[in-house]
């Protein structure tokens, strides 16, 4: 099956670039598609210096969907939004007082990859962070979730005049022009070595699940992902945890996987099927506000959007949104405001009048509360809903 590759470098333009994140596309563009995937085939998307967040959504929105191994490329530079303090992939036009509307927040990275599997899903990063993202991530970990085998270093703003080199992303690029890609620990390994006299003591790497033996320089390790388990286990399906607390992942043991079999086998009910019964695994052993119970209610909204029940979807991510809000979540919280948006999304998406009616009120009463971060979009509910009335009388 083809595989997906997506390159993405970004970085602030003027004073504020840390890295000359762009400068490392020409390498990796010289690498053939197939050993950019590590399948015999593979698409590849590249973006470079990017200006809108939503752009970049969109463009991940469709790798994650899309069937066949995804290897993500990121190189580019951190920065924390001033309001919720939460790291952001500074965009071309990002400054330190824009972030929250100009950056892409790493959590969404982390979103849209949750129903695909660490088995077949990859990200390669290397990342500049300025000092306060920098102590973010040091302290805290860089969280991409369970669902992909992440790779790469964040580096701290070099303090040089002038934006800095992407080595760790030159070196993998460097490695993979030979026309092989090793397993990702090794070419992880192999790349670190090659950037150990400039790195050593200085980065912090990310080594999700990587097995190769570490080289003899010093390089502190960031542990990524959510310290507790991400889904409820069903009775008499238990597994044990690999070294960095995930289930193994393969089709017998992860969910995940097995839900995105089935997706892209067409069989819509059975992926639904198998994530419903790990939520009612999860609503009894942990109550339905914890954070497995919203996990498996979120890839069920996820699931209906993939089956075209735009309509389904969106009542699951106001359902989710309500829930959420309801156990004191903040209403701007990225999954409060991740859940509002996709409900949002997916309303617009309904052809049905009459259920886009039923459900505009709903939607409008969330987006009081929940007005997100794009510009208008609690005026372009009440107007949507107003015609929508309108249409009725």
């Amino acid at each position: 099956m083809p595989g997906t590759v997506l390159l993405l470098a970004a970085s602030p333009l003027g004073r504020g670039r840390l890295v000359d994140a762009a400068g490392v596309l020409p390498v990796l563009a010289a690498v053939a598609p197939a050993v950019l995937s590590g399948t015999e085939t593979a698409n590849v998307v590249e973006l470079a210096d990017p200006l809108e967040p939503q752009a970049v959504l969109t463009r991940l929105r469709a790798a994650a969907a899309a069937p066949g191994p995804l290897t993500v490329y990121i190189t580019g530079q951190l920065q924390l939004d001033r309001k919720q303090r939460l790291p952001h992939l500074a965009l071309a036009r990002t400054t330190a007082a824009t972030v929250r509307y100009t950056a892409l927040p790493w959590h969404w990275i982390r979103e849209e990859l949750r129903l695909r599997s660490a088995a077949d899903t990859a990200l390669l990063v290397d990342l500049h962070a300025e000092a306060e993202a920098w102590s973010h991530v040091a302290e805290r970990g860089l969280d991409s979730g369970p669902n992909a085998a992440v790779y790469g270093r964040v580096a701290p703003a070099s303090g040089r005049r002038g934006p800095g080199e992407p080595a760790y992303m030159k070196a993998v690029a460097t490695l993979l022009r030979s026309g092989h890609r090793p397993p990702l620990p090794a070419l992880h390994e192999q790349a670190l070595a090659r950037i150990a006299e400039s790195s050593a003591g200085r980065d912090l790497v990310l080594a999700a699940g990587g097995s190769a033996p570490r080289p003899p320089f010093a390089h502190p390790a960031t542990r990524l992902g959510r310290p507790e388990a991400h889904a409820a286990t069903p009775p008499g399906t238990g597994h044990a945890p690999d070294a960095m607390g995930h289930a193994p992942h393969t089709l017998a043991h992860d969910p995940h996987a097995a839900i995105s079999a089935a997706v892209r086998a067409g069989r819509h009910g059975d992926a639904d099927a198998l994530a419903a019964r790990h939520e009612a695994a999860a609503v009894r052993a942990h109550g339905p506000a914890s954070d497995d119970a919203l996990h498996w209610a979120e890839v069920r909204a996820d699931l209906a959007m993939f089956a075209g029940d735009a309509v389904g979807s969106c009542r699951a991510w106001l359902a989710v949104a309500g829930v959420r809000l309801a156990a004191g979540q903040a209403v701007d919280a990225p999954a409060v405001e991740a859940a509002v948006d996709r409900a949002h999304h997916q309303w617009g998406r309904i052809s049905d009048t009459a259920r886009a009616r039923e459900l505009g009120p709903a939607l409008a009463e969330l987006r009081l509360r929940v007005p997100g971060r794009r510009e208008g979009a609690l005026e372009n509910v009440q107007r949507q809903l107003r015609q929508l009335q309108a249409a009725a009388r």
